[in-house]
């Protein structure tokens, strides 16, 4: 089945896959499913494509209205699909593509203020539980309109104890479950403190 842009600006641009069987492009469905849940706060977002691929869902979160959009991702390959991808869709001026680790990169402050992390790793490796261990680390990434988003197969899903983060949301979709963290540090009742 084609990839392709389903939303905004770019809708019904065909997107490369990456050469070779190592990612697993997300489906039409989860993907309309996943934009439908974030609806229009996509807008002026920032969108951290942390796995990326073919860089499919960042693409979609900058054709639907963000502002800017990082894709990370090890692989050679998929990084240049990641740029043809985006020259595709015309949204190149509003990227940035690193080749990288993600556990280093979420070890690290992060670059921009994230509203959204999407977290696709390669499957049966235990790699989203350490990613979000890693996260939850690290309270420069943890702040109050963030979201943490992790895709996996329902199989791979076990209990994660977070010390900052709590579960928001899940929905599955067949074999594809989509989990929604944010982050617990908040002030205690809500309110800004008074000088």
């Amino acid at each position: 089945m084609p990839l392709r842009v389903i939303g905004g600006t770019a809708k019904g641009r065909q997107l490369k896959l990456v050469p070779g069987d190592t990612t697993r492009p997300i489906m039409d469905r989860v993907k309309e499913a996943l934009f439908n849940i974030i609806g229009r706060d996509i807008y002026d977002s920032v969108f951290l494509d942390l796995f990326a691929g073919t860089g499919s869902v960042g693409i979609e979160a900058l054709s639907r209205g963000a502002e800017r959009a990082v894709f990370i991702d090890m692989e050679r390959k998929a990084v240049q699909t990641v740029n043809e991808n985006l020259a595709i869709a015309k949204l190149a001026d509003k990227a940035t593509v690193r080749q990288g680790d993600a556990l280093k990169v979420v070890a690290q402050p992060p670059t921009y203020h994230f509203h959204y992390v999407y977290i696709a790793p390669p499957q049966y490796k235990g790699l989203w539980s350490t990613v979000l261990q890693t996260l939850d680390n690290n309270p420069l990434w943890l702040h109050d309109d963030t979201e943490f988003i992790v895709q996996i197969d329902p199989n791979e899903e076990t209990t994660i104890e977070l010390k900052h983060m709590e579960t928001t949301d899940q929905r599955r979709y067949g074999n594809t479950l989509l989990w929604f963290l944010g982050s617990k540090l908040q002030s205690t009742d809500g309110q800004p403190q008074e000088e």
